[in-house]
């Protein structure tokens, strides 16, 4: 198992330097300057330029990109053009919002996407299936921000039971959680159902049925506990997409999380604070994928056999 995960860590290592590169790259080869931001109309030129080279944005990518990924190997995001400030304070400061949204969501579309794959593949073919899949394949088509500006006109502005935006109290969560977590939750429920159905038809199913066993011990007892091995992958690789499906749902309800962090970067185009952001995106999706795996390999016996 060491061995495992020293191996998967620097798989990981290459993995980084690309969607660094491609991070970098996309960032400043979009039109914009984000000197035009710190300057007035009809600046001087000459001003321009002293700015330009005050944040060395006048040196060639490569070196540039260079400078940026050694500062980041060293625990160094960067300092804000706009804001002057350190780009580390920004994220520590937007972060522990992000975090709370999208583990509050995960957490949902965890439970009640399990549950409803469980009923699902119960009653396969029938009426509680086709429901329960009918829904699943309408909340998976729903746009997240369109569900969000539903949800705000439902709950918040008719009936008022939830704050419109900003995160203040708890109930300022209900709503973006629910409209993050009903599009992971048809995913779950989906791979729950097919798990389910595929474990269900295996030889030591049939076998604790002819020892009489009761159906529903041998479903929740037996057969989730199989099932549960692509689904516990499938919910590890939505660690990273949740946090990226927070940034539209955290603009459209203005809390002053990571999603709110990077749009108002792009905006301005202050380069090192999009960059952190988008990295900081980028490194969730590769570690939900390293936990992924590593939580694969515990739960099955054939992996950590393979492992060695």
């Amino acid at each position: 198992m060491p061995g495992f995960l020293i191996r998967r860590v620097l798989l990981l290592l290459p993995v980084f330097l690309a969607v660094s590169v491609v991070i970098f790259l996309i960032l400043h080869l979009i039109p914009g300057d984000p000197v035009d931001n710190l300057v007035k109309v009809g600046t001087p030129a000459a001003k321009r330029a002293e700015i330009t080279a005050r944040y060395g944005l006048d040196r060639p990518l490569v070196v540039q990109y260079g400078i940026w990924l050694w500062a980041v190997m060293h625990g160094d995001l960067g300092t804000s053009i706009v804001t002057h400030r350190p780009v580390a304070s920004l994220i520590g400061q937007a972060l522990p919002h992000s975090l709370a949204l999208g583990g509050a969501a995960l957490a949902f579309s965890s439970a009640l996407g399990i549950l409803l794959g469980v009923v699902a593949a119960a009653w396969r073919d029938r009426w509680p299936d086709q429901i329960i899949m009918g829904g699943v394949l309408v909340g998976s088509t729903l746009p997240s921000f369109w569900l969000g500006l539903l949800l705000i006109l439902a709950f918040a502005v008719q009936l008022g039971w939830f704050p419109v935006s900003g995160a203040r109290g708890w109930d300022s969560l209900i709503l973006p959680v629910l409209t993050i977590g009903l599009g992971g939750t048809a995913l779950v429920a989906r791979v729950t159902r097919v798990a389910m159905i595929e474990a269900g038809g295996r030889d030591f199913v049939m076998l604790l049925h002819a020892k009489g066993l009761p159906p529903g011990r041998i479903r929740l007892r037996h057969v989730l506990r199989h099932a549960l091995i692509p689904v516990v992958t499938i919910l590890a690789l939505r660690i990273g997409w949740i946090l990226g499906g927070a940034v539209t749902v955290e603009y459209v309800f203005a809390r002053p999380g990571l999603g709110s962090t990077l749009i108002k970067g792009l905006n301005q185009h202050d380069y090192p604070v999009v960059q952190a952001c988008l990295l900081m995106l980028a490194v969730a999706v590769m570690l939900g994928t390293l936990l992924g795996d590593v939580v694969q390999a515990l739960m099955d016996p054939r992996v950590r056999g393979a492992l060695g």
